[in-house]
């Protein structure tokens, strides 16, 4: 007799062009290591994949994702070492694939429904886009545990003022759509019955560009907001130079 396979932590849909990840870990989607590792894993092959030209992370219901398995942290408290060697696994491997995440030259859009909090909300900020409906919820509760939401913090700063993200970190509150798009986390707020239409729509605008040129102008924008404006001036035109020698642009230069 087949033993049943589990159901997979992430559901993948690849159309036109657009690679939709939608977590499928219970209504929480929490970041068990497990839920790390199967979307790392897709996150490597979409940049490797020529198929791919776009991102879309979907948590769907009412929690996005709700940062760390804290049942999962419980349980290895008891290891002999206090949990030290898993939690050490755990956030090594979150950052890494945040970090890919946010590194991959194919966009990525966050399609946010319900809360997104602590990692949850960190792997909202590592996508270059955010899409959200007017329900949804921002928060970093780590001071309500006695602890700091720091890690998910890295990401989480990189899109806020200094004092919106210490508002976020030192409050714990949970912070409403209105509030995240102000303060520049989410990109729009759209209605609940039009956000997955109109992210898919947005997704294969994205999908149906010139693949080379969003990779090197993706990655280049990310670099230059961290140099001086000078130097930051000069690695952005060589790059600019390259995407008009490319043999695409070329070609529609000279169609004109």
């Amino acid at each position: 007799m087949t033993e049943m396979q589990p159901p997979p932590l992430v559901l993948t849909d690849l159309t036109e062009g657009v690679l939709t990840l939608t977590l499928q870990a219970g209504k929480a989607h929490p970041l068990s290591l497990s839920m790390i590792h199967a979307l790392h894993d897709q996150i490597r092959e979409a940049r490797e994949s020529d198929a791919v030209n776009a991102i879309v992370i979907h948590g769907p219901g009412t929690i996005f994702c709700a940062g760390h398995d804290l049942k999962e942290i419980a349980k290895h408290r008891r290891d002999d070492d206090q949990g030290l060697s898993y939690l050490t696994r755990l956030f090594n491997d979150c950052g890494a694939m945040m970090l890919d995440l946010t590194n991959c030259p194919k966009p990525s859009i966050a399609l946010i429904e319900g809360i997104a909090t602590a990692g949850g909300l960190q792997l909202v900020a590592a996508c270059d886009l955010a899409f959200a409906t007017p329900n949804s919820r921002y928060c970093l509760p780590g001071v309500n545990n006695g602890g700091f939401c720091t890690t998910p913090a890295v990401a989480v700063s990189r899109n806020l003022s200094r004092k919106h993200i210490m508002e976020l970190a030192l409050s714990g509150e949970a912070m409403d759509a209105q509030w995240a798009l102000s303060a520049g986390l989410i990109n729009r707020i759209i209605p609940q019955d039009e956000i997955v239409t109109y992210t898919r729509d947005f997704a294969r605008t994205l999908a149906g560009r010139h693949a080379p040129a969003i990779a090197s102008g993706k990655a280049m924008l990310y670099r230059h907001l961290e140099l001086p404006l000078e130097q930051a001036y000069a690695e952005a035109t060589e790059v600019m130079i390259g995407h008009f020698m490319d043999p695409f642009r070329l070609a529609k230069d000279l169609e004109g």
